[in-house]
């Protein structure tokens, strides 16, 4: 097995960065967190690779200066799996691309069965990846040498992948469709945080009253500041089914609350005060949530459309199966073609008049690429006229 040294030193950046700049062709990069161990999304291990200079393995924390890599790579093609997972703990060290290549988004768009590293790795180049530690809490120091072969093998073969893919692209006509998602990924804004997140809690949906979801409100609050406070994942901390129990359970007391036998985890005990406090708080509370969440401008699910939009419903089933169709002639997922919530929202408020040019600026406002508009709007339009016209009428009107 090959020894892999971890940089940890800004001058051991500035280095590695003149051998990278001094390498040719794209750059390939991938990010190794700690989800589901600790609170942040924080990088733990930056891996760099490219032709002509070969693989780097960088320590974030100790390093935190990343300018030097930057300057280096900054301007090239970076390739990375999945980026959308990786780019917002990149950009936390100051480390953006130009231009991306994302092989899983790829992989997609060319109709590939199984798009994970390894089985597109696999698929493209014919070499297995050992995947035992995806999974690890990367926070661990030192690093054991298992795991760092396994984080240089990610970015060792994925320039390679990327040229395979990218003949495949140009194979199947699809090379300007991929360009448009890759700029997409890199151009995305984060998504607002959510209204009421912690209405995400598992096992939510077993809290009946205002007042027991106003105490799950301020328990699952309590455990977010702490869990960010100790930079831990909230769910070690207190399980999400623990919460739950102790607004269940309705405790009368403190010590009640540490009878609960479901109320478990890292800190259900050492931090008893915390959670009482935070049961006391909710019974306090003058401010009560809804029974259910007002849900801001999201649509009402697809099967109470029958009832409440009869003509979106239609609309909607018309034009779902000719989408369906259409992925299935380009040879990609549904979803890669045009987002199931893109298509209901142009569904419930159409365009007036429908037509393949309104039903494409409808779906440009909703953040539809131009490849996927071009592939869509036409069936769409003929889907929406089709619903409330016969054959003959729906061809006449949508030309």
């Amino acid at each position: 097995m090959a020894e892999y040294a971890v940089i940890d030193a800004v001058d051991d950046v500035v280095e590695a960065a003149l051998r990278l700049a001094a390498g040719q062709g794209p750059v390939a990069v991938d990010v190794e967190r700690a989800s589901g161990f600790r609170y942040s999304q924080r990088a733990y291990l930056v891996q760099v690779f490219r032709r002509g200079a070969g693989v780097f393995l960088f320590d974030p924390p100790p390093i935190g200066d990343f300018r030097a890599l930057q300057d280096a790579i900054g301007g090239e093609e970076w390739v990375l799996h999945a980026a959308s997972q990786d780019l917002p703990s990149l950009r936390e060290l100051g480390l953006e691309p130009d231009s991306i290549f994302d092989t899983e988004l790829a992989a997609r768009l060319l109709g590939h069965e199984r798009v994970g590293l390894g089985a597109v790795v696999e698929d493209t180049l014919g070499i297995t990846l050992a995947k035992a530690h995806s999974a690890s809490d990367w926070s661990t120091r030192p690093l054991p040498q298992s795991w760092l072969e396994y984080a240089a093998l990610d970015v060792e073969h994925l320039v390679d992948v990327r040229d395979k893919l990218a003949d495949e692209l140009v194979e199947q006509g699809k090379t300007q469709f991929a360009a448009e998602e890759f700029r997409a990924v890199l151009e995305r804004e984060p998504k607002p945080p959510r209204e009421e997140p912690w209405r995400r809690l598992s096992g939510l949906h077993t809290v009946r009253g205002r007042r027991a979801l106003a105490i799950a409100r301020e328990l699952w609050t309590a455990r977010e500041e702490f869990a960010r406070e100790e930079d831990v994942a909230p769910g070690r901390l207190v399980p999400d089914r623990a919460l739950v129990a102790a607004v269940l359970a309705d405790p009368k007391s403190k010590n009640a609350l540490a009878a609960v036998k479901e109320f478990t985890g890292r800190a259900s005990r050492t931090q008893l005060d915390r959670w009482w406090a935070a049961i006391e708080a909710g019974r306090a509370a003058n401010q009560l949530p809804l029974e259910r969440a007002t849900g801001g401008d999201s649509l009402p699910p697809p099967r109470a459309w029958s009832d409440r939009n009869p003509e979106a419903d239609a609309r909607l089933k018309a034009a779902r199966p000719a989408v369906e169709h259409r992925a299935q002639e380009l040879g990609m997922p549904t979803e890669n073609l045009l987002t199931p919530e893109t298509l209901r929202r142009v569904a419930w408020a159409p365009p007036e008049p429908v037509t393949p040019a309104s039903v494409g600026e409808a779906l440009a406002a909703l953040g539809a690429r131009t490849w996927q508009v071009a592939q869509t709007a036409q069936v769409i339009a003929d889907a929406f006229v089709g619903s409330v016209q016969g054959p003959s009428q729906a061809s006449e009107a949508a030309s």
